[in-house]
């Protein structure tokens, strides 16, 4: 494993073996010639060394000044050279010990030689002083005893190194005394207390530094103790971990790798020892482009060639810099992630194809309907999108059931693969509801006539469990970008011929035209109904019971929107929710829902819960956390009551700031659910932002799971990649027995559906709630 630093080593060394730290005073002139505090006191000794001799020679020349009028220059000059000399000669010593005596290589600098050159400076300064103070005025006493304090407290100077400091402050401290000892007499007391008070503060001031410079060393000591226990804590996570570590020179050579990575290069350490890192792992550029440029890089994914096949690793290091500032090489740690890779894999092909049918998905749809619109500008070639509704088929749902519905589809989804060929894209776009993208679409003819065919093939009669079924389809056409310039509005277009060959009596394609200006006014009205339905009431909630798989027992509801326009009647939500998202008036509308649900909550028994379920453009709000933070208040209804229903579609565009939102929510103590997994832009990158807490498998993959094993594994991969996320599983669309003991075995938490009830009113989900709260009472 790595070792410790050798500053750390050397500072761990400078304690005695039952723990004690050395004392600071031992340092220099150690016999370790290395040893990091003592080439710090020397440097520091050199820098200080102008300062302490220019406070004895300012000082001395400060006593000339004094008491020049009244001693002899025969006394004054050659005490005045004597300092002068004697300082300067040490300030000379002290600077080239701290370069010549300094690192792994330097001398060592007796601590007789420290403390002889203090001692010698301090008898030489003292002298004259001593020798005149009986002799002098008591102004000239006050003056010398004075500067005698002041001068003592040039021991700052030698704080690194305690000893001499300990032995200057000592010397001035008996000398001072000797002064006023001998002036007691003739120095007024208040002037012998501020001389005393002066080299006292002097002598606490450095002791404290001292002490304090003392217990910093004493914790980089510490620190090489804490850099053992990283080393085993390293072996541990080498032995035990999934992960391994690695370190190269500056040339990039392996100088250290774990015996897991060898393992999986196959390999002995002898042939990746002191070989280039970057070509052992298969000569990746973008390992040698963060390599060169010296600065820590995280989670660099490579594809490895190894014995057992193709692997997956991630690597991250950060550059190892010595302490004069060099660049020594790298070392980091890695990880084989080819398992999540794998599940990433098989999760994204699940965002962009139809479980059921097979055929790329809504959103997969939208990207090709994209790509075709972009080559059609830059081409000029029109492309088209055909919206292919089937008639008929909800009779077939409700007199033969889902399973030969689902069969059906996929008999659908065959045949206008068979039609379209080559010639475009087939895709699903949710229940009884396909697209067709054709990227050429320069003759309308051709289009005309495949609509035609499609018409008749789709009409053909399927034999589902010898039962012969009968249904037809309804096709809307639109050109890009002759009726649209972006997607939205091509699908916009394709939408509402769709809707004019459904009222045509069906079974035929219109194309998109200006005659169907009128369908776009009726948008309009009823996007100004939209606006009003709220203040007039005409939006209600009802309420789908959630069901524990463990136990059966009612945990809560979904709370649904719907809307009943006076006019055009009960509305569906995926007629109005798309207007409302449009128009900007989702967020209003949501608002509404956020305050309702809140209201039934408050009035239901713990521990019901509700859910609801939040827009993309709502999820857009940064005002959204503050909407529900108010709404539970208001209602004084406890946030983990209440659960949130996102899309994958939030994160399409700006997910960072949805991302912020999520968390945000989730701060509140409310829960955060990722609904339809799988059906749109799954990524695990998201599930790995700690936002949600519950993951809702689509209702398309429960019905499968019957007849298709493949479902089953899907279910389980979602069930496991829940769990390991610390998330709980909701199983949408249970309506049989069966699928609710599949789902139940397959680990699912909470079970919906039509099994367990259907959508029921305020009046009807209060009973049922208010009914199980009285059980649990009379069980109690």
């Amino acid at each position: 494993m790595y070792e410790a630093p050798d500053r750390y080593k050397r500072l761990t060394a400078a304690r005695l073996p039952g723990g004690e730290s050395l004392g600071l005073t031992n340092q220099v002139g150690d016999d370790d010639g290395s040893s990091p505090l003592r080439d710090i006191q020397l440097m520091s000794r050199g820098q200080l060394a102008v300062f302490f001799s220019a406070a004895n020679i300012v000082s001395m020349l400060c006593v000339c000044a004094a008491v020049w009028p009244d001693v002899s220059s025969l006394y004054l000059a050659p005490w005045a050279a004597a300092v002068i000399g004697a300082n300067l000669l040490a300030t000379k010593f002290a600077q080239t010990q701290a370069i010549t005596h300094v690192g792994r290589s330097g001398r060592n600098v007796p601590a007789l030689q420290m403390t002889g050159d203090v001692v010698v400076r301090a008898i030489i300064w003292l002298s004259l002083p001593l020798y005149l103070f009986p002799s002098l005025s008591p102004s000239d006493q006050i003056v010398v005893a004075s500067l005698t304090a002041a001068v003592g407290t040039a021991a700052v100077g030698l704080i690194m190194i305690p000893t001499c400091a300990t032995v200057w402050l000592s010397a001035f401290v008996a000398g001072l005394t000797v002064e006023l000892f001998l002036g007691r007499a003739s120095i007024p007391f208040q002037h012998m207390l501020g001389a005393l008070f002066t080299l006292g503060l002097a002598v606490f001031g450095v002791l404290s530094i001292a002490r304090w410079a003392f217990e910093q060393l004493k914790t980089n000591a510490d620190i090489g103790s804490q850099s053992e226990s990283a080393s085993l804590l390293l072996q541990e996570y080498e032995q035990r971990g999934v992960g391994w570590l690695w370190q190269i020179d500056a040339d990039n050579r392996v100088n250290y790798i774990s015996s897991r990575m060898t393992a999986l290069l196959n390999r002995p350490s002898a042939q990746i020892l002191g070989h280039s890192l970057p070509s052992l792992l298969g000569g990746h550029a973008e390992l040698g482009r963060v390599l060169l440029h010296k600065q820590a890089f995280t989670s660099l994914e490579m594809e490895l060639g190894t014995a057992r096949g193709t692997r997956w690793i991630s690597i991250a290091g950060d550059p190892i810099i010595d302490t004069a500032g060099r660049f020594e090489g790298f070392r980091g740690v890695g990880s084989d992630i080819t398992e999540v890779r794998q599940t990433q894999e098989r999760l994204t092909h699940l965002a962009n194809v139809d479980v059921l049918s097979g055929l790329p998905n809504r959103g997969r749809v939208r990207q090709l309907l994209g790509e075709a619109l972009r080559g059609a500008v830059s081409g000029n070639v029109p492309c088209a999108i055909m919206f292919l509704d089937l008639d008929g088929f909800k009779p077939v749902n409700d007199t033969y059931g889902h399973p030969k519905g689902d069969a059906v589809l996929q008999a659908v989804a065959k045949r206008l693969c068979d039609e379209v060929a080559g010639d475009g894209h087939v895709g699903r776009m949710g229940g009884d509801e396909f697209a067709i993208v054709i990227p050429d679409a320069q003759s309308r003819r051709k289009i005309e006539g495949l609509a035609d065919r499609i018409i008749r093939s789709i009409a053909q009669p399927y034999m589902i469990d010898q039962t012969e079924i009968m249904i037809g389809v309804s096709i809307g056409c639109a050109f890009g970008p002759i009726d649209g310039a972006t997607v939205d509005d091509l699908i916009l277009k394709a939408d509402l011929a769709l809707y004019e060959a459904k009222g045509a009596g069906r079974g035929v394609a219109k194309y998109f035209s200006s005659e169907l200006q009128s369908e776009l006014e009726d948008r309009v009205r009823l996007e100004s109904d939209l606006r009003q339905a709220i203040a007039l009431g005409q939006f209600h909630l009802l309420f789908q019971p959630l069901i524990a798989a463990k136990n059966q027992k009612l945990v809560g509801f979904e709370a649904l929107i719907r809307w009943n326009h006076p006019q055009r009647g009960l509305v569906p939500p995926f007629v109005f929710i798309p207007v409302a998202e449009e128009s900007g008036l989702m967020p209003t509308i949501g608002e509404w829902v956020i305050e309702e649900a809140c209201r039934a909550i408050a009035t239901w028994p713990e521990p019901i819960t509700i859910a609801i379920n939040i827009s993309p453009k709502q999820m857009a709000q940064p005002a959204l956390p503050n909407l529900v933070s108010q709404a539970l208040a208001r209602h004084k209804v406890q946030a983990n009551r209440l659960e949130l229903e996102v899309t994958e579609g939030v994160f399409i565009g700006d997910s960072g700031a949805t991302i912020d939102v999520l968390k945000r929510l989730r701060s509140l103590g409310v829960g955060i659910a990722l609904d339809d997994f799988g059906t749109g832009y799954s990524s695990i990158g998201y599930l790995n932002k700690a936002v949600f807490h519950k993951l809702k498998i689509d209702g398309s993959f429960v019905r499968e799971a019957g007849t298709r094993p493949e479902n089953v594994a899907i279910i389980q991969s979602i069930v496991q990649l829940a769990k390991s996320f610390r998330m709980s599983v909701t199983a949408e669309g249970v309506e049989t027995a069966q699928d609710f003991e599949r789902m139940r075995d397959l680990g699912c938490d909470i079970i919906q559906g039509y099994l367990f009830g259907r959508p029921l009113s305020y009046e009807r989900a209060s009973e049922l709630a208010h009914g199980l709260s009285a059980k649990q009472r009379r069980a109690g």
